[in-house]
């Protein structure tokens, strides 16, 4: 009995150090963590519980028979965040350089057929150099089993991605597929081919950083939602990020108690929209003045920045926010602004998390660049994800709301359950101007007389009255009691029902 607990206990060390401690302190020269260590930092002191420790390769080729570490590269098991359940997964970089085998790929399946079986999130540490060339096809099978689970998995369980390190190859495909992506700056980067590859195919010469780094695909590519300085405030971060969601989706995100009060008013509001109507202003600083305690986690800050996503909580309750940004491009919707907040929105949907809608937009973005890239159909998944979205929806007219884009923006139309506009809303197909051109074209060279035309196009349609005779605006506002209207709003509706009509699934226009 003492030799096995002595062989127990051998094994243990050996998982723990994995690669030998000298690439662990390569690890910490380089500024990242351990496997380990990124798990402690992550779930709650004393809480993870790990599977297949002693878990190792089947590989004999190629000398491999000799190489046999326990664990074999991935750290995998459950533990809690606040006293919530979630499963991780943790490649370790010190093993293989974390790459991929068929072992690997077992127990990163295990804990997530776990997580599905009982209903909680999946958070993966990827820190991987890919597939392991040693195990050959079993290896790239490892990669689509674990792409099948993501899939299966999808809409059903939240899942984050943690980007710690390289994440290469067919590696991508599965951080890609779950919900969220976090990178950490100047020590990530995702990217199908890398660096040597393009120089010899298209002859660029580009580094790994600005091929496929934090920035690139926060700011560029919008392929990751946040960056961050280390690994540290990474994982922070994503603590934080999990207070905001449900276990699963047949669960209610959790409710936090607050001191902020519900009825709270903020005057400052009143004056937040400049009397020119030209002149933009922060939508951000009206989301920070009506949630909880100012506290926005905002989720694709530096892409696509004409639109602001991202949770928050409204009498404790967690939700989503979509709103457009006038400091940007004036709040036009273009395409990348289009994919983002619609990914948003259906995640909200899928996991019970009501949208609240702050719209100022003077229509999608014109010319030929957006026109080939193809507005029409990037255009049309937001108003897909807004049509087909069943959860609480409050949305709430700020100053413009034109054309389609007035359609699209969580309208009544569109099964909005309670619209508000403030006084300054203008809701009409078109801005004054551009309408009196077409309507009487023939006295666009009289100044006067198109001058009048705009004061009396103003005067009918730049305002929320028009919308309100119809029914399609709930109630108009004041600025002040924003905060108030819709949390009572959300009260409401907390207990809605409604249901799809049933389908396999819908074709949204990808």
């Amino acid at each position: 009995m003492q030799d096995i607990i002595r062989q127990l206990e051998e094994k243990r060390e050996a998982a723990r150090l994995g690669g030998g401690q000298k690439r662990i302190d390569s690890q910490h020269k380089k500024g990242k963590l351990t496997a380990r260590e990124r798990i402690e930092l992550l779930l709650d002191p004393h809480s993870f519980e790990e599977w297949d420790m002693f878990k190792g390769h089947r590989c004999a080729d190629f000398g491999m028979e000799e190489q046999v570490i326990p664990s074999d590269g991935v750290v995998t098991g459950y533990g809690t965040i606040n006293g919530r359940l979630i499963f991780v997964f943790s490649q370790d970089f010190t093993v293989f350089g974390g790459s991929l085998s068929e072992a690997h790929a077992e127990k990163i399946c295990k804990i997530m057929d776990h997580a599905m079986k009982v209903g909680a999130p999946v958070i993966g540490l990827n820190d991987s150099g890919g597939a392991r060339i040693q195990e050959g096809v079993a290896s790239l099978g490892g990669y689509a089993e674990v792409f099948q689970r993501n899939v299966m998995a999808s809409g059903v369980i939240p899942q984050i991605s943690m980007i710690m390190g390289p994440c290469a190859g067919g590696a991508v495909y599965s951080p890609a597929m779950t919900d969220f992506i976090f990178m950490v700056k100047d020590s990530s980067y995702m990217f199908v081919t890398g660096p040597d590859v393009v120089k010899t195919v298209t002859h660029e010469e580009v580094t790994a950083e600005e091929l496929g780094g934090a920035v690139t695909h926060t700011a560029k590519s919008g392929v990751a939602d946040l960056a961050f300085e280390n690994d540290v405030e990474a994982l922070h971060y994503l603590r934080r990020l999990m207070n905001f969601l449900p276990a699963n989706n047949k669960e209610m995100p959790p409710v936090q108690k607050t001191n902020d009060p519900a009825s709270r008013c903020d005057m400052s509001l009143d004056t937040l929209v400049p009397d020119n109507a030209n002149k933009p202003y922060d939508m951000k600083e009206l989301i920070i003045k009506i949630v909880d305690d100012c506290d926005f986690f905002e989720i694709q800050p530096d892409y696509a920045k004409n639109i602001i996503t991202g949770f928050a909580r409204m009498d404790g309750h967690p939700i989503g926010i979509v709103a457009n940004q006038p400091l940007v491009l004036a709040g036009c919707l273009d395409i990348k602004s289009s994919i983002k907040a619609a990914r948003f929105v259906r995640f909200c949907d899928a996991f019970n998390i009501p949208v609240v809608t702050f719209v100022d937009v003077p229509g999608f973005m014109p010319g030929t660049a957006q026109e080939y890239g193809g507005i029409i159909k990037h255009g049309a998944k937001l108003l897909y994800a807004y049509a087909e979205c069943t959860v609480p929806k409050v949305t709430v007219i700020t100053r413009k709301a034109y054309g389609g884009a007035y359609d699209v923006m969580s309208s009544k139309h569109l099964r909005g359950d309670v619209n508000f506009a403030w006084p300054s809303a203008e809701i009409a197909v078109m801005g004054p101007k551009g309408a009196v051109e077409i309507i009487f074209r023939d006295e666009k060279n009289d100044p006067e007389k198109i001058a009048a035309r705009e004061a009396e196009y103003k005067a009918k349609f730049a305002n929320p009255f028009i919308a309100g005779h119809r029914g399609f605006i709930d109630d108009v506002i004041m600025p002040n009691e924003t905060r108030r209207r819709i949390c009572r709003s959300l009260a409401m509706l907390r207990e809605k029902k409604l249901e799809n009509p049933w389908r396999k699934h819908g074709n949204i226009p990808l």
